[in-house]
């Protein structure tokens, strides 16, 4: 499996647009162009974590936000209120998140098909009521960062973006390499598996209700890291910025752009819908709220029609 992994960075094809990558914030000065790269590859850090449960193992989820909303307040609570570095805050919200999984995977894995989606959807608006009325966290007022030094400790910086970039590629490369591992693996092979026909795969000895579980766990413990990464990256959370069905809804919508159950998939749906998301808002400003939503949907429904698969398999007819 290793073998395969670092043949993956012999290709000119992978290895040429990452260096290219790398270079992008030295390009420009321009500080939102450095945001629109941050936040490009948060959403496809997002959509590879969703990957997991909804692209190979057949899941379809739209309750991520919660996930997501977790690793964002474990790493401002525990710093906040603690003193406690948001690394070790980011790593606790993954595990948070882990159980989390067990504990919603239980009872909504024995639903099937539309009906577990709106489980997800229903654990999702929950969660971020709770959220809402918990004094703790200061519930709809929202939880502020504290003022601490710069620097890589403290997880902040105040005059640049650049050094959040490089901690977004950092996990965004780490992510695509795990999720690549997975796809390649025994666990990817039983995840499509379950994807393509539950009874089938346990005909073939596959125990479905673990592996979905396992796909559950996976995928929650990747939003809480990009949940805990936005967190510090904003330095300001309540509830409807980290834990709403906005967020749930982008993420699958990026994947399914892209191309879900595939590994370039969500990073071409995040190319394309994140700078048409962010720079919508710049063109259009308060006028324009929403127009985004719009579009995707339109975009959605152009590709649902004429290219289910995603824009993932246009690139595989061309290989062709």
């Amino acid at each position: 499996m290793e073998t395969s992994v670092i043949s993956l960075f012999k290709k000119p094809s992978i290895v040429i647009p990452l260096v290219v990558f790398i270079l992008l914030p030295w390009t420009s000065s321009n500080v939102h162009f450095h945001h629109v790269l941050i936040m490009f590859m948060l959403f496809a850090t997002l959509s590879q974590g969703w990957n997991v449960i909804g692209g190979f193992a057949g899941q379809v989820s739209f309750g991520h936000a919660t996930f997501f909303g977790i690793g964002a307040y474990a790493a401002l609570v525990l710093l906040k209120k603690y003193g406690l570095t948001p690394w070790a805050g980011m790593l606790i919200g993954g595990g948070i998140a882990m159980v989390l999984g067990v504990i919603i995977g239980y009872p909504v894995f024995r639903l099937k098909g539309h009906y577990f989606a709106i489980s997800t959807f229903a654990v999702a608006e929950i969660v971020e009521r709770l959220f809402m009325n918990w004094d703790y966290v200061e519930g709809a007022i929202g939880l502020p960062a504290p003022v601490l030094p710069e620097g890589l400790f403290n997880f902040m910086w105040y005059k640049t973006k650049i050094p959040y970039f490089y901690i977004a590629f950092a996990l965004f490369l780490s992510v695509l390499l795990l999720v690549y591992k997975i796809q390649q693996s025994r666990l990817g092979f039983y995840f499509r598996a379950i994807k393509q026909s539950p009874e089938a795969a346990e005909g073939l000895g596959i125990d479905t209700a673990k592996y979905k579980m396992i796909a559950m766990i996976i995928s929650g413990f990747l939003t809480s890291l990009c949940g805990s990464f936005y967190a510090q990256y904003i330095l300001y959370i309540d509830p409807p910025s980290v834990l709403s069905l906005d967020i749930s809804i982008k993420i699958v919508l990026v994947t399914v752009l892209g191309g879900a159950g595939t590994v370039i998939g969500p990073i071409l749906g995040a190319a394309i819908l994140i700078p048409l998301s962010e720079y919508s808002r710049i063109l259009l400003g308060g006028t324009g709220k929403g127009v985004d939503l719009i579009v995707f949907g339109a975009l959605i429904l152009i590709i649902s029609v004429f290219q289910p698969q995603g824009i993932a398999a246009f690139f595989r007819k061309t290989g062709k």
